[in-house]
């Protein structure tokens, strides 16, 4: 049985996680010391920002490899926050409960988005989704 085609980037599972880790980076971002607004915060949030935005660009487009390529920029985006949080942390910017959720999000997306690289990649070829 075949199941019905995503028709829009807003019904990907992952995409909706990756939306919500980017509310737990904003507020993280927001709670960052003042010095830190045009440094760790503002690449926290581009980070966190590029991560639904690459999977909704790759969802747009017509060939697989193309998805495939903006779903591995989504995880590069994704290791560069992960860093951002660990750094918080290290530096004892944030408090422990909002970390602890902006990990499981991340570490929810980031398996979603290899679940997802491995599965389009398995796909035989005919270069459409």
């Amino acid at each position: 049985m075949r199941t019905r085609p995503i028709d829009h980037h807003r019904q990907l599972i992952v995409w909706q996680r990756a939306m919500e880790l980017l509310g737990s980076a904003y507020a993280l971002a927001r709670d960052l010391p003042r010095h830190e607004t045009f440094g760790m915060a503002s690449q926290m949030r581009r980070a966190a920002t590029s991560i639904p935005s690459n999977i909704a660009e790759g969802h747009a487009r017509v060939h697989r490899g193309d998805f495939v390529h903006h779903l591995s920029i989504a995880r590069g985006s994704l290791a560069e926050l992960e860093t951002l949080i660990d750094a918080c942390e290290s530096l004892g910017y944030a408090a422990a409960e909002r970390l602890v959720t902006a990990r499981g999000q991340a570490d929810e997306v980031r398996r979603m988005l290899a679940t997802m690289i491995v599965r389009l990649r398995a796909k035989p070829a005919g270069g459409e989704r």
